[in-house]
């Protein structure tokens, strides 16, 4: 579980954050959904460590987070799996390679063990037969189950997804979706996602916090987003399910 209250961040004159509390759940997949420049991708960077909170606490299950010094943050990030919105995988490395890298460098297994385990969370995302490939060499979602992964290696306790959807095909990006929600459970990761994709949030809103202009406006779940009384949470709703109906049909 991850607990963050009241968080708080500015650069400079310009508050990015304010006062932003939401707990999210092992083994439910967490959305942070907002238009772009509304903080959302800051709360997660914030939520990981990359960024310093100005004001308030985060928990990771019962220790907290803000409080640990560089090597109490260490230990706790190696409990910590990353998708990143363009898969960043490393273009002079192979499938294998790629997958690979976490275990040598933060774990003790000899390169059989490492190489079992690669094997295993390739089959886990539907790749096979693709070792020896690089990235150029393949699709946008093979990419992103590669960079699935490749967070998953070390086994984490807590998954962060940023906009996996990004620049994948409606019917890809329900595959990646899926995924992302079958392994959370099986590993009872605490996942969050920061989307804008209005299917996703659909597929996966087991809990949603929806932020505007840095401040959290509305909190529920899938089922309970489209009764929304929450007039900046339905204009946003309504304009990405018609951004995404036009993008469907000019496909």
């Amino acid at each position: 579980m991850i607990r963050a209250e009241r968080i708080s961040k500015s650069f400079g004159d310009r508050r990015v954050l304010t006062d932003i509390s939401a707990v999210f759940e092992p083994g439910k997949t967490n959305l942070i959904i907002g238009k772009s420049g509304s903080g959302k991708t800051v709360f997660l960077k914030c939520l990981v460590g990359l960024l310093e909170v100005d004001e308030g606490e985060l928990y990771y299950d019962n220790v907290l987070f803000t409080g640990l010094d560089f090597r109490g943050k260490k230990e706790i990030r190696q409990q910590m799996g990353m998708l990143f919105q363009g898969s960043a995988l490393f273009d002079s490395m192979t499938v294998e390679e790629n997958v690979r890298f976490p275990l040598d460098m933060f774990t003790t297994m000899s390169y059989q063990e490492k190489l079992d385990r690669v094997n295993f969370c390739l089959d886990r995302v539907h790749i096979v037969n693709s070792n020896r490939l690089f990235p150029s060499e393949l699709s946008g979602g093979m990419k992103k189950r590669v960079a699935i992964a490749r967070a998953i290696a070390l086994k984490p306790r807590f998954l962060f997804c940023d906009e996996p959807n990004s620049g994948l095909d409606p019917k890809t990006s329900i595959v990646i979706d899926e995924l992302i929600r079958e392994i959370t459970v099986e590993l009872s990761m605490t996942t969050i996602v920061n989307t804008h994709d209005m299917n996703s949030v659909m597929e996966n809103g087991e809990k949603i916090i929806f932020i505007e202009e840095g401040e959290k406006c509305w909190e529920g779940n899938k089922n309970e987003i489209l009764k929304s009384d929450c007039r900046i949470l339905n204009e946003f709703v309504f304009a990405n399910a018609l951004a995404r109906q036009l993008k469907d049909s000019s496909g």
